[in-house]
């Protein structure tokens, strides 16, 4: 079996192996810290919403302990574009998907705030040591805010129940450790099948970072969404994306920077940060327009009145044709 061919069913097999082993991950690490005494709010709100994002963050660490620390960045830009312009555009051509207008008060600000930290990160195209440690330091102050908000809403407190399987302490620690050594490995593996091919098509681990492997991590972010939309629940997707976002561009991004200082490609601000960028404003101006709009033509709270704000169908197709574009824009440029 030539190497191409072994890289890519490594590639496949690895991105499979990821999907199942976080979710063995997450389930495992829900069930233990109910046996704890943890709330199903709380265990939504820290152990699911870190555990989520393991894969981009264990993905991230390997390729930087394995001397490609861009494509980690790269697996964190790429995430966030994927996440509004792949997931968001697909959950809204199944349906509707309302907008809560409580997170323009603190999530909306909050990752453009994270954002604007990530593009002066990024500015001088590296990310430094201490680059590293101020994005994955910030992570601490933002998450306790977010959690502190979310206990005092009843809307988003009740959006962050989650399903908790019912086992025993001794299988949920297993499923947890299972999980975790899975991750571990299908990481390495997923990160040595990209590299692979990186070198064999002649393109950086960055750009293998912003798109394949990006990809492969947000699967789970697009299954749940899907699944979420075709049972109905599909309300709480702009939440979990802002949410996802905020933490890729700090814990995630932060990893690479902490292990090895990294080294950026010019195009990573013109091309890859600048189409994350953009995609973030269009979102929160359309979550703006949206709203804005709403109190406009519905002043009083007219309960009687369905004039709940939403992203339809139309703006899911501009969303993944702008994914498409982007994707076109970098086999063009070839990295």
């Amino acid at each position: 079996m030539s190497l191409p061919v072994l890289a890519l069913l490594s590639l496949i097999i690895g991105l499979i192996g990821l999907v199942w082993s976080a979710n063995l991950f997450v389930s495992g690490s829900a069930s233990v810290a109910k046996h704890v005494g943890m709330t199903p709010m709380m265990i939504g709100l820290t152990v699911v919403a870190f555990g989520t994002s393991a894969p981009e963050m264990i993905v991230s660490a390997d390729a930087a302990l394995n001397g490609i620390p861009a494509m980690g960045v790269g697996n964190a830009i790429g995430s966030n574009i994927a996440n509004i312009a792949l997931v968001l555009g697909v959950t809204a051509l199944i349906a509707k998907i309302p907008i809560n207008a409580g997170l323009m008060r603190l999530e909306v600000p909050l990752l453009l705030a994270v954002t604007a930290l990530a593009a002066i990160c990024l500015w001088d195209y590296q990310l430094t040591y201490a680059e590293g440690w101020v994005l994955l330091g910030a992570t601490i102050p933002v998450s306790i805010i977010l959690i502190r908000h979310a206990r005092n809403n009843t809307s988003a407190a009740n959006d962050s129940d989650v399903e908790i399987p019912d086992l025993s302490g001794l299988k949920s620690a297993l499923w947890l450790i299972i999980g975790l050594v899975a991750l571990l490995g299908f990481a390495d593996l997923l990160v040595w099948s990209a590299k692979s091919i990186a070198e064999y098509m002649g393109v950086s681990p960055m750009v293998i970072g912003l798109t394949v492997v990006a990809l492969g991590t947000s699967l789970p972010e697009l299954a749940a969404s899907i699944t979420s939309a075709l049972k109905g629940h599909h309300e709480i997707a702009i939440g979990n994306i802002v949410g996802s976002n905020i933490l890729n561009l700090l814990a995630v991004m932060a990893l690479p920077g902490i292990i090895v200082a990294t080294d950026l490609e010019p195009s990573v601000i013109s091309r890859d940060l600048l189409t994350m960028t953009l995609l973030t404003l269009a979102l929160v101006a359309l979550m703006w327009l949206k709203t804005r709009n709403q109190s406009f033509t519905n002043p009083n709270n007219d309960s009687t009145l369905d004039k709940t704000p939403s992203l339809g169908r139309f703006i899911g197709f501009l969303f993944i044709s702008a994914y498409i574009g982007y994707y076109v824009v970098i086999i063009l440029t070839n990295g």
